[in-house]
């Protein structure tokens, strides 16, 4: 292990130990950073990996201004007053109506954001491992229902399935919570490895185990495991993974996974007070999170997610299920996808996300053929209700619901306190 890789194992995370991160990171990325990006390149160049998406299909003018006045003043009464740092784009059939980006990656400093300008989507991330881990059910190489410990056999909590993970209803204790209480050492960053360990070797200190099945809790632990599988079957790394399989087929070129080789090149987060959030001991670890994209890479996610030329439709119809019918109402999670399912039937897929002072919406309206993403690195509440712009599409369909507003006052009493 070199000098650099051991003070990027073990580090104290305050503010100067920060800097000092993205110092010795500039000597890994120095290294190795621009012959990786070459070769990111070079594989985008070889036709025979990419998938072909279909052409948009243009709207009357008529419509299409419609719906490009409607967002613009959406826009510039919601996101611009808020201190909106990022982009947002909204598109139709496939056709972009309305994209905007605005502020600067470093506050402060000339590095305006545009267009391929990447940022962490937090909990977006979700959607990515999901459809990595039903691609390998596809594939025919796992089955949902199998026991997680079919691939991980030390792991002892009997019934747990891939399904359980995926849907949310795996009755394992979010590490975020559980780490933060123990003796971890918060000089050193944790692994997805890490986090299994710690849940095999330390069952019986831990508390909030119920038994699967039973009810919905969304956890993040679930969604690190999942990146675990999917390394022990494809016999890759995560990141590669996404790689190979999603990014550079659908030439997501400004797309990847987090690691320490990016740390100087990524744009920091900041909190709704313009305050730098550094990065910390949970930072390392991915499925839940993790993923930096753009609003035009995620169209491409959209696109693809619109035909059947990565998935076959019984893959979407096993994504789509709701999972989570125990309490009433439109809210529902299915295989790493929220979703409100309304009185008529109709489905909204969307997935938010919230990490450091990164926040992201991505929202897909299956029956329009509408995708909406909006994403910053500087934390605003506003970004959460562009779920009001599936108005401009179906006016029938609800929109924040008592849950809905619960959860952003929980928010701002973090933020504010």
């Amino acid at each position: 292990m070199t000098t650099i890789q051991r003070s990027m194992r073990k580090l104290s995370f305050s503010l100067p130990a920060y800097l000092l991160l993205i110092i010795a990171s500039l000597f890994l990325v120095l290294a190795c950073n621009s012959t990786v990006r070459q070769q990111d390149k070079n594989d985008l160049a070889d036709s025979s990996v990419i998938i072909h998406l279909p052409a948009a299909k243009s709207l009357p003018a008529e419509e299409f201004k419609r719906i490009q006045n409607d967002c613009e003043r959406w826009y510039d009464s919601i996101l611009r007053p808020g201190n909106f740092n990022g982009g947002i784009l909204v598109a139709k059939n496939g056709q972009v109506v309305f994209e905007k980006y605005n502020g600067v990656g470093h506050l402060g400093h000339s590095d305006t954001i545009n267009a391929t300008t990447a940022t962490h989507i937090a909990s977006v991330s979700k959607t990515f491992t999901a459809m990595a881990v039903l691609k390998l059910v596809q594939d025919g190489r796992i089955q949902l229902d199998d026991a997680f410990s079919k691939y991980f056999t030390m792991f002892n909590y009997p019934g747990v399935t891939i399904r359980n993970l995926l849907s949310h209803r795996s009755g394992l204790p979010n590490y975020l919570y559980f780490m933060q209480k123990s003796n971890w050492d918060k000089s050193v960053f944790l692994k997805n490895q890490d986090i299994l360990d710690y849940l095999i070797n330390k069952k019986n200190e831990l508390t909030d185990i119920t038994n699967p099945g039973t009810h919905f809790t969304y956890c993040n632990t679930n969604y690190a495991l999942l990146a675990l599988l999917i390394e022990k079957v494809s016999n890759i790394s995560y990141p590669e993974f996404m790689k190979q399989t999603f990014f550079l087929p659908l030439q997501m070129s400004n797309s990847f996974v987090f690691t320490m080789t990016d740390t100087a090149s990524v744009n920091p987060s900041y909190d709704w007070r313009g305050t730098i959030i550094p990065l910390n001991y949970l930072d390392q670890v991915y499925g839940d999170k993790n993923i930096y994209s753009t609003p035009n890479d995620l169209l491409k996610w959209d696109r693809v997610l619109a035909t059947n030329l990565l998935f076959k439709p019984e893959i979407f119809e096993q994504a789509y299920t709701p999972y989570s019918n125990e309490k009433p109402g439109i809210k529902n999670y299915g295989l790493g996808w929220r979703m409100n399912i309304y009185p008529n039937g109709k489905k909204l897929i969307f997935h938010n996300g919230w990490w450091h002072g990164n926040n992201a919406v991505f929202i897909r309206m299956i029956d329009e053929d509408v995708c909406i993403i909006v994403m910053g690195n500087r934390f605003t509440r506003g970004i959460y209700k562009a779920k009001n712009l599936v108005s401009i599409f179906n006016p029938n369909l609800v929109l924040e619901t008592e849950e809905d507003t619960i959860r952003l006052k929980q928010i701002d009493s973090v933020l504010h306190k």
